[in-house]
């Protein structure tokens, strides 16, 4: 009797690592191998929390999925982002399978051929599509989803539908010329009531009751022969739990109607149910069961493991001024100010990349401009190419885009926590949507988001042992400033700063 596929796994992982000390440069490598083994021969969905950022090339812990793909007798799906597409396939896998002595088919693609048995790799938001997508007979074998951290706005922005400014010349053209001029008027009249809307940072705004209306007079105008977006724009729209938007360009003077889902369960379910899912995430939940990320994505029953980061390797320097004002104060802006200028003033004979993260826009170009007065074009704002000489200053979205792309920074200032704005209308929608449902939407929806969010962007100071200067004293102040401390572990934290302490890093 043949032993199970987590054996074998073991067995030759362990021999594998003893063969190629190279590669031993995670701790849990044998554990989740065979977690990964025992859900493909269970056919069970498992969820994996490694603690390691899952959007860097390097991943240390991809082996540990890999390695029993590859010997899984069956097919597997493997998501992974486009950008370690190549690396997987053309250096990864061939020493994998030389290694393993596995000749397994590998295959690159949306989808794969049909009757292909072997290793499927795609991106993640194309698998997604596909699933999502009713018209299309999906691949039901194993999938390994790896940075499943993002499976929440991946399919969020799958699910959301646009139409955008051209599509009301194909409307109006798809129609008798007898309503061209009506379409226009009605457009106007959107567009009119619109930018009456108070200018916020998001540039974007949930359509109230006057704006269906007028929506509602357009479509009495229409004939029957739409356009194919203006058909999925009206089926979308006669869905329960959609919200309708409006993004504004008011520099270009045009806008995009955008429907957009507030609970993903509905849709997400079905997707878990037909296969077993191997998600691979860093940290989505402070919970070893991950019971709220599980909850806002519509998984079921899994089973759910933490690995704790490793406070050798891992470990970084965490300061965290108890003397703040609060950030809702107007106090808070000139003494933010003042310490930023303060920290970069310890380390100014000492270039070293500095990243400096304000979400409030307004805030973000006022103090640029005042450091720039200082430190003249060492100072930039969202910008990529930079060196490690360089001042970064970027909201939360710019450094989560482009972290990859910049120097590892040695120092990180972070203004106030990455907690998700009422003010952005998705946000203040879903917010919403728990109260409905009498849940707690702060624990369960504000503040795991931005754990995440935190999580993902000091990922690379702890690389480099660094410095994060966390000026929200919301930490100290509120009780759930101490889940907030919990994810930043393991650290050194101190309330004051020296020359030494800086230079360490």
């Amino acid at each position: 009797m043949s032993q199970p596929i987590e054996v074998t796994t073991h067995i030759i992982f362990r021999d594998l690592l003893r063969n190629q000390p190279a590669i031993v440069d995670w701790n849990h490598h044998l554990t989740m191998a065979r977690l990964v083994a025992r859900a493909f021969r269970t056919s069970k969905s498992l969820l994996i929390q490694t603690g390691i950022a899952t959007h860097r090339l390097e991943g240390k812990y991809r082996l540990s999925y890999l390695i029993p793909a590859l010997l899984w007798h069956e097919s597997v799906t493997i998501a992974i982002p486009q950008a370690f597409q190549a690396r997987l396939i053309e250096t990864e896998l061939p020493q994998l399978q030389q290694w393993l002595g596995t000749s397994k088919p590998v295959y690159c693609g949306d989808s794969p051929p049909p009757g292909f048995n072997g290793l499927w790799i795609t991106d993640p938001q194309s698998w997604l599509s596909l699933q999502l997508d009713p018209n299309v007979s999906v691949v039901t074998n194993p999938i390994a989803i790896d940075g499943a951290d993002e499976l929440n706005n991946w399919a969020q922005e799958l699910l959301t539908f646009r139409l955008n400014p051209q599509d009301w010349d194909s409307l109006r053209l798809s129609q008798p010329a007898n309503v061209w001029d009506k379409i226009i008027d009605i457009k106007i009249s959107l567009m009119a009531a619109l930018w009456k809307r108070p200018i916020d940072p998001y540039n974007c705004y949930l359509l109230d009751e006057s704006d269906r209306l007028i929506i509602d007079s357009l479509s009495k105008l229409l004939s029957s022969e739409l356009p194919a977006n203006w058909q999925r724009f009206y089926l979308d729209l006669s869905k329960k739990d959609r919200l309708l938007l409006a993004e504004i360009n008011r520099t270009r003077g045009t806008f995009t109607l955008a429907i957009a889902p507030t609970d993903l369960v509905a849709e997400l379910t079905p997707i878990w149910e037909r296969q077993p899912s191997i998600l691979i995430t860093s940290s989505v939940d402070l919970n070893t069961k991950a019971i709220g990320y599980r909850q806002e994505l519509g998984l079921g029953e899994m089973t759910s493991v933490k690995f704790p980061l490793n406070r050798q390797t891992d470990l970084f320097k965490l300061y965290i001024p108890r003397w703040m004002p609060m950030p809702n104060t107007s106090k808070f802006q000139p003494v933010l100010v003042s310490e930023i200028k303060h920290l970069l003033n310890l380390i100014n004979d000492r270039p070293k990349f500095v990243v400096i993260l304000i979400q409030d826009t307004p805030l973000k170009a006022q103090l640029a401009a005042i450091l720039a007065a200082e430190w003249g074009t060492r100072v930039q704002v969202d910008r990529a190419d930079l060196t490690e000489a360089n001042i970064l200053v970027c909201g939360w979205e710019f450094w989560q885009q482009h972290q990859d792309d910049l120097p590892t920074p040695e120092l990180m200032i972070i203004a106030t926590l990455p907690i998700p704005s009422l003010e952005d209308p998705l946000v203040a929608a879903k917010v919403s949507f728990y109260k409905q449902q009498k849940q707690d939407w702060f624990r369960l929806y504000l503040l795991p988001t931005g754990l995440r969010i935190l999580h993902r962007a000091i990922a690379p100071i702890r690389s480099s042992h660094g410095v994060v200067a966390i000026f929200d004293n919301r930490i100290d102040r509120r009780i759930y400033g101490k889940q907030v401390l919990a994810a930043l572990n393991p650290n050194i934290r101190i309330n004051y700063l020296d020359l030494s302490w800086l230079d360490s890093a």
